[in-house]
């Protein structure tokens, strides 16, 4: 259960950094900036608890060659990015709707 709180607060905030740093109020130009180090962050803090996979074709490839348990877990690093991603989406326009 940590892991899936985990994986899906993870990619949460980092589709939250990436929905605010490519929104065309956001200045043109330095959107890599706080993805990249969002992308850090993310990978610092999820590294000990999950092996961070926030992307479900990074846990993929690893799964597949290592087989056995590996493929058993791949269920919960497709399940989370896609809720935490699709959390990001509906609090992102709840947001963004309110600053216009």
């Amino acid at each position: 259960m940590s892991c899936l709180v985990a994986e899906v607060a993870l990619t949460f905030f980092f589709l939250i950094i990436i929905l605010g740093a490519t929104d065309k109020r956001a200045p043109a130009g330095f959107a890599p900036i706080p993805i990249g180090l969002g992308l850090a962050c993310v990978n610092l803090i999820g590294i000990p608890v999950t092996s961070c996979s926030v992307n479900p074709a990074r846990s993929t490839g690893p799964a597949v060659f290592a087989g056995g348990r590996a493929l058993e877990q791949l269920w919960l690093f497709w399940v989370a990015p896609i809720v935490g991603a699709a959390l990001a989406g509906l609090v992102y326009s709840v947001f963004e709707t309110k600053g216009d």
